[in-house]
């Protein structure tokens, strides 16, 4: 079978009414999005027997819960509940922002995030659940709500938190947004990444020749996938080679071109894209007499 499986990220809400009519489009999984709501409030058995009765043997890949855990208790309360109960759901992967103190620096605030995340991350070594912080943010010297925003940060933060249980909910665009290669980042970081969002971008070259990045013209757009500057068949292939196993999830809603009522038909097309770059649409096992030179692709 194949190693990543396509999804697309929904509102926990929304799930159960959502995931029929997506089903029949071909989503192979579903990543939920628990922003906006209180999960230590919720009654993960529930929501477990609801969903179960639409997904159609398809999976819950990854919940997300994207919020400040360093300054906030509500928020260390309600992931601490997010990584008890997701197993509930046959999930085994939650997508987090890492926090961060406005006041300071990235450096400056990783005793706050040891302090807040290597309980968070014992928590979920006992339960066998991985955390993959999300990319998007900024503010190197001050104003960062997330300091997770890029390599040298991580670097930081995992040599403060030597967890196995922490990893990357990583994405292209992020990366983009601040004008480095995702691919050459990829390279380096691919052994972290335990959940991809399924999110490309666009960067206006021409803008940022003519105007730079310090004025009001707009030089970078978050797209869909399919839609953006990148070839996932690239990415996909760093995945594969580095032994990635899950999923990639569609992270829609951010298109400046394809949305509204063309939200579905874009997240569909790129669906079909992202199937066709990891390695096919539909999986073809045979014939077995022979397979090439090559050898055993796993051990």
């Amino acid at each position: 079978m194949f190693d990543i499986t396509i999804g697309t990220l929904i509102p926990v809400n929304a799930a159960a009414a959502m995931i029929p009519q997506l089903n029949q489009k071909g989503f192979e999984c579903y990543a939920l999005d628990f922003n906006g709501t209180h999960p230590a409030q919720m009654d993960f058995s529930a929501i477990a027997e609801e969903l179960a009765s639409v997904l159609d043997g398809r999976s819950i890949t990854a919940v997300g819960y994207y919020s400040n855990p360093i300054l906030i208790e509500e928020c260390r309360n309600d992931l601490r509940a997010l990584i008890g109960n997701a197993p509930k759901l046959g999930c085994h992967v939650i997508g987090a922002f890492a926090g961060g103190n406005p006041e300071k620096s990235v450096p400056d605030t990783i005793p706050q995030f040891q302090k807040t995340w290597e309980p968070l991350a014992s928590l979920a070594e006992e339960v066998g659940v991985k955390i993959g912080f999300e990319g998007c943010g900024g503010g190197w010297y001050r104003g960062s709500t997330n300091i997770a925003f890029c390599a040298e940060a991580w670097e930081l933060m995992f040599d403060a938190v030597r967890s196995p249980a922490l990893g990357l909910e990583w994405e292209p665009c992020h990366i983009m947004e601040g004008l480095g290669d995702p691919i050459s980042q990829l390279r380096h970081w691919a052994n972290k990444v335990v959940h991809i969002h399924g999110k490309d971008c666009t960067i206006c070259w021409d803008v940022v020749r003519e105007y730079g990045i310090r004025g009001p013209k707009p030089y970078v757009f978050n797209r869909t996938p399919g839609f953006g500057d990148n070839n996932w068949a690239d990415i996909f292939t760093i995945l594969l080679q580095a032994g990635y196993v899950g999923a990639c999830d569609i992270e829609g809603y951010h298109d400046p071109v394809h949305f509204d009522d063309m939200e579905w038909t874009a997240q569909v097309t790129s669906l079909d894209y992202l199937k066709r770059c990891r390695g096919g649409m539909e999986y073809f096992a045979g014939p077995t007499e022979y397979r090439g030179y090559q050898g055993k692709r796993k051990a």
